[in-house]
């Protein structure tokens, strides 16, 4: 069973500062990374910076396609046009029959906030209570979790996106 997890840092950096503690994390055997990405939102900024995280994922990681959409429909929806708002619209649908829907774009949306930042893991057989205690910064907040194994096969298919 694959996890969707989004972890909430009360920093704007603090996301960006994961990939080794992750990495330690892999090592460990409490968690496989099949994709990741952070979001960066320093006050100073109208939006979010957002990278995925290719260092940390082989193979089965999913295109960038599905983190630009996804980050497109929690923090820049308003802002696009009314064409691609609704091509979003119908991506959406598809979303929501994975588990990332309205209830979930809200909840991230309210809380990564400007002075804040996230970390989106795609992962495999992990440990919640031992990843969040590793995490820099005193932890992070676990805002959402989702996907089974049907979902995650979804999530491929509507991204094209085969490899496992």
């Amino acid at each position: 069973m694959s996890t969707l997890t989004v972890w909430k840092f009360q920093s704007a950096d603090a996301a960006e500062n994961v990939e080794t503690t992750l990495k330690s994390l892999q090592k460990e055997g409490l968690i496989k990374i099949l994709d990741a990405a952070v979001v960066s939102w320093p006050t100073d900024r109208p939006k979010p910076r957002t990278k995925q995280l290719h260092n940390l994922v082989g193979a089965g990681a999913l295109s960038g396609t599905f983190w630009g959409m996804l980050f497109g429909l929690i923090f820049l929806m308003p802002l696009l046009g009314a064409a691609i708002g609704a091509a979003a619209g119908a991506l959406g649908g598809k979303l929501a029959d994975i588990g990332i829907d309205d209830e979930f774009i809200a909840e991230v949306k309210q809380q990564v906030t400007p002075g804040t930042s996230a970390l989106f893991l795609l992962t495999r057989d992990e440990v919640p209570d031992r990843i969040s205690d590793s995490l820099p910064g005193g932890g992070a907040e676990l805002l959402h979790s989702n996907l089974d194994t049907v979902r995650e096969a979804k999530l491929r298919d509507i991204f094209g996106d085969d490899a496992e």
